[in-house]
């Protein structure tokens, strides 16, 4: 294990971070030790708590020109059993393999630290740079999400910000920091669908309507269904029943309905409007006795090349030598809140292969790595 004065400030940063055990919503001080070195940088800070959960916005520069934001959030996700951790969870250590080992290395303490000592480096070599530097920061990521990013998106936009470019510090990268950037997520659409029929006793189903045998036909056919075609920047939308259940507990029983849960991932391609109407267009025809009660947990969001990707994707090649690919895979991110303000947006991040299980852990080298690409970016649009 490297001791800790040997380490690079970005790795001193992020082992002070995964040291603070903050399960999500409690930040355990995350933000505090990220405000005094802004501060201290000469960011002007906004404490924002919002209900139980802890956020803050910090600015650098003037609003008359282009607004640069790094996002992120400080909460993680909890540990598991910690006796199958190899090592302690919130010890952050480097291994002899140089891997960075805790909960939050990778998703996402090493991309906040990463951050900070980009932005303390690049404000200090260009004081005077174009427009503004920022950060939106939440304790409210990985659980409900609904005090985090999305209430502090609500709070700027009352006040008539503007953020032009924002980097999300999710982890991105595949298999090396930097060989793949998200530039946009498809939308997250969720439904609890319930279907009546009419209970009785098996032996005389003609006096029951038995609502499984009702709805088979509906699911397959909405199973089967081409929601549509996808585009060059994602594939087609996609529709998974997640859960089914009927029943009384008694096998003589026809029950009296059936709940199945099920979820869109959408693509651009489609409105949540569109869908909700398709589906019940095709419920209708099958003559069912139904409801839905409906969860749009996101929008679909989509960066096109321009200003922002071009920068990220000439900084990576500039600091890796490597070039990188532009995906809108996985699930949700903050970036669909803060895309809402129309602004470009992008994730970029450690490698994402041990996000949420246990044994977190992360290339420690490749923080420093993520480090430059951060401030070569900041140089390509502010400097």
């Amino acid at each position: 294990m490297t001791a800790h004065a040997d380490l690079s400030p970005t790795l001193q940063l992020a082992c002070d971070l995964i040291r603070r055990p903050s399960v999500t919503p409690v930040d355990a001080d995350c933000q505090a030790l990220m405000m005094q070195r802004l501060g201290n940088a000469g960011f002007t800070l906004e404490p924002m708590r919002i209900e139980d959960v802890d956020n803050f916005w910090a600015s650098h520069g003037q609003q008359d020109g282009p607004v640069l934001c790094f996002a992120g959030h400080t909460d993680v996700v909890p540990t598991g059993p910690v006796q199958d951790w190899q090592l302690d969870p919130f010890d952050a250590v480097i291994d002899a393999e140089g891997m960075l080992c805790g909960r939050g290395a990778a998703d996402m303490k090493g991309s906040l630290a990463a951050m900070v000592v980009a932005a303390e480096r690049f404000v200090a070599d260009y004081p005077d740079h174009k427009g503004a530097l920022t950060f939106l920061i939440t304790s409210d990521e990985e659980g409900p999400a609904h005090h985090g990013t999305k209430a502090v998106v609500e709070r700027l936009k009352a006040r008539q910000e503007r953020l032009d470019w924002c980097i999300v510090g999710e982890p991105s990268s595949t298999t090396l920091v930097g060989d793949v950037v998200k530039n946009g997520r498809r939308g997250s659409l969720g439904a609890k669908l319930t279907v009546r029929g009419k209970q009785g006793h098996v032996a005389y189903p003609h006096l029951a309507k038995n609502p499984i045998h009702l709805a088979a036909p509906a699911l397959a056919e909405l199973a089967a269904e081409h929601w549509d075609h996808g585009n060059d920047f994602f594939p087609p939308t996609s529709f998974q029943i997640s859960n089914l259940n009927s029943g009384t507990g008694a096998t003589n029983v026809i029950p009296g309905e059936l709940v199945a849960v099920f979820n869109f991932r959408f693509s651009t391609e489609s409105t949540v409007e569109g869908l909700q109407q398709r589906v019940a267009d095709i419920l209708d025809k099958h003559q069912l006795d139904w409801h839905i009660d409906w969860a749009l947990s996101g929008l679909p969001f989509l960066t096109e090349p321009g200003a922002l990707l071009d920068a990220v994707s000439s900084s990576i090649k500039d600091v890796t030598g490597r070039e990188t690919k532009a995906s809108t895979s996985g699930g949700t991110s903050d970036g669909r809140f803060i895309a809402t303000m129309g602004t470009q947006v992008v994730e970029l991040g450690p490698v994402n292969a041990t996000i949420h299980q246990v044994n977190e852990r992360v290339l420690a080298a490749d923080l420093d790595v993520l480090t430059e690409i951060y401030y070569q970016t900041l140089i390509k649009l502010l400097a």
